[in-house]
C-alpha cells in the first residue's frame, strides 16, 4: 500500500501492474472483465437479496456485513476499472457525460 493519494489513473496503473506481475494480462479481455464484473455485482447483490429495505439501510451497522459489502464493492470497481483501460475509456468522463444527458434528459420538475 501507498501513502500516495488515491485516484482513478493510479489505481488503475496499480492495477494493471498486478495483473502484469502475475501474468493474467492474457486473461483480461473485454469479454472476461465483463464476466467476472458481473460476477462480483451478483456477489453485492447476494448480500442484500433477502433484506428489507430497511435491514438494508442499515446493513454497514454490522461489521461483519460491512467488510463484505466494501470487500464485493472493491471487487465490483477494480474490474470496472480494468475494462474502462482495457477499453480505453476515461470512467470519470464518461460518468460525467453520462450525467450531462441524464440532466438534459430529465429537466427538474
Amino acid at each position: 500500500m501507498t501513502d500516495e493519494p488515491l485516484d482513478v489513473a493510479r489505481l488503475q496503473r496499480r492495477l494493471a501492474e498486478f495483473a502484469a506481475a502475475r501474468d493474467w494480462r492474457q486473461y483480461h479481455t473485454p469479454k472476461n472483465l465483463v464476466s467476472a464484473l458481473s460476477v462480483e455485482a451478483s456477489e453485492l447483490v447476494e448480500i442484500f437479496q433477502w433484506l428489507t429495505p430497511e435491514q438494508s439501510s442499515r446493513v454497514m451497522a454490522d461489521p461483519d456485513t460491512a467488510h463484505q459489502v466494501t470487500d464485493e464493492v472493491a471487487d465490483v470497481l477494480a474490474y470496472l476499472l480494468q475494462l474502462c483501460e482495457v477499453l480505453d475509456i476515461d470512467p470519470l468522463a464518461a460518468l460525467a457525460a453520462k450525467i450531462d444527458r441524464n440532466e438534459r434528459r430529465f429537466p427538474r420538475a
